[in-house]
């Protein structure tokens, strides 16, 4: 009996309605072509994925592993189980690319506790292309996820986080639920200072892209609708 262990494929998606091949390698295709083991967020649209790139693969040779917010964690300790027998298994992201702003780091985490062999798939992260496009410095910046709903509290993240790039030349990168992105971005006009640079990047590689970034003072006469559109917002304070 082989004591090979399978690897784990952290294996990037489109993000949003787009031909997959327009911004991921062959090897993405390839890959999935190999796997019929394969963690996800939801297995609706990861079928819907896995039937877009690999029309050949047969459906009911697929076994999906549920990862979201509802996951069981006992469960979930048991879905790299396969690798342990040799079979390797693909980490299927629900946009962009697997562990980053996605609840798959939990299963790399495993992986590396497992001895497991961790292999990272090029693909398209929002958040690195809206920081490529944005201007600021690529050097030095932070991804800080949701800021608080809360007015005040969400007052007091970004001046905090706006008095950070001041002094420390530092790029800051948040999101926002989709929903909320118009009223966000009108947050952002009435609490930063005029002088500080807002870049808001939107729907990144999809046909509707919008990426612009400009002083508070000027996006005050800047209204894009952003409206249940993914979007990325950085602030850089010169």
């Amino acid at each position: 009996m082989s004591n090979l262990k399978g690897s784990l494929y952290l294996i990037p998606t489109t993000l949003g309605e787009c031909d997959p091949m327009d911004v991921l390698p062959i090897t993405v295709k390839r890959t999935i072509e190999t796997l019929d083991y394969f963690i996800v967020e939801n297995e609706k649209t990861a079928r819907k994925f896995i039937k877009v790139i690999t029309p050949e693969k047969l459906q009911p040779s697929l076994k999906l592993f549920k990862l979201d917010k509802y996951a069981d964690p006992v469960e979930v300790a048991t879905y790299l189980d396969a690798c342990e027998k040799g079979i390797s298994v693909g980490l299927l992201s629900e946009a962009g690319v697997p562990a980053i702003a996605d609840p798959g780091a939990d299963i790399v985490k495993l992986a590396h506790e497992k001895g497991i062999r961790v292999v990272p798939l090029v693909g398209p992260s929002s958040i690195i292309l809206a920081m490529m496009a944005s201007g600021f410095n690529g050097q030095n910046f932070a991804f800080n996820g949701y800021l608080p709903i809360d007015t005040s509290e969400k007052k007091s993240a970004l001046k905090n986080l706006e008095k950070i790039s001041l002094e420390k030349d530092q790029s800051q990168i948040f999101i926002e639920t989709p929903y909320r992105n118009d009223k966000f971005l009108q947050d952002l006009k009435s609490i930063l200072h005029p002088s500080t640079k807002l870049c808001v990047a939107c729907d990144v590689t999809l046909p509707t892209e919008y990426i612009k970034t400009l002083s508070i003072k000027d996006w005050k006469f800047e209204n894009p609708d952003l409206h249940k559109r993914p979007a990325i917002f950085i602030i850089h304070r010169n």
